[in-house]
């Protein structure tokens, strides 16, 4: 009697095979996409906007929300206006997001005043309109700031960054500073020396006497430095003399 042997491995090998999980991709390029750490309560600046400074709070929230990339709600360059889009609710979630963290960023005040605002994009604008204008008054406050800092006991490093920093405020209200225009005549780069220039001559008139003999010595160089290379001057002169004193 003949024995019929069936072949099951195909069976068992079915049987044995485990199933593959499905891999979902995330583009963490997306302006759409949110960090599990995200939340509406989240703060993005460690000081609250309360009507003075406006320009360096706005620099530490642009720097935020590049990281995050949703500088385009702000900038309202991402918007979903058709309710019926299928964008719609995700553009909504982020939007609200951002209102959230923006209305985190302000004084109680401030934020109460803005609480309405259906994008984050006009509450941008409207911040923009209230507290970003250049005028007179701004110039004159810096500019009179700026001349009565002078280097006092404080180490250079300190005095410095004083300086820097109305500087720099200051280039966010002259919008000459940062012409992208071409230039063949080299009027652009003659007009930046000299701006340069005399920033260096403003800081080193700032500096106490105890440094008398290094802004001679930078003075007299035919080709003035930067102001980034003669504050390394006075650094190096300022170690120096603490090593004699010790």
């Amino acid at each position: 009697m003949a024995t019929n042997f069936t072949d099951d491995s195909s069976n068992v090998s079915a049987a044995h095979t485990v199933s593959q999980p499905t891999v979902i991709l995330i583009d963490f390029s997306d302006p759409y996409y949110l960090h599990p750490s995200d939340s509406p309560g989240m703060v993005l600046v460690n000081s609250l906007f309360d009507g003075k400074g406006y320009r360096e709070w706005r620099r530490a929230i642009v720097i935020v929300l590049s990281a995050k990339n949703k500088l385009s709600f702000i900038e309202g360059t991402y918007f979903v206006r058709d309710a019926s889009s299928t964008d719609f609710k995700q553009w909504n979630r982020c939007n609200d997001m951002v209102i959230s963290w923006l209305l985190n960023s302000l004084s109680n005040d401030i934020a109460e005043s803005i609480l309405y605002s259906k994008t984050a994009n006009d509450i941008w604008k409207e911040l923009e309109v209230r507290f970003g204008q250049c005028n007179g008054a701004q110039l004159y406050q810096l500019q009179k700031e700026l001349s009565d800092l002078v280097h006092d006991t404080s180490d250079v490093a300190g005095y410095y960054t004083k300086v820097k920093r109305i500087w720099d405020e200051l280039d966010t209200l002259n919008t000459c500073v940062h012409c992208t225009c071409e230039c063949d005549c080299g009027g652009k780069s003659k007009t930046f020396k000299s701006l340069q220039d005399g920033r260096l001559i403003q800081f080193l008139m700032g500096l106490n006497d105890a440094y008398s003999a290094v802004r001679s010595n930078i003075l007299i160089i035919t080709h003035l430095p930067s102001v980034n290379q003669a504050y390394s001057l006075i650094i190096q002169d300022e170690k120096q003399r603490k090593i004699h004193v010790a």
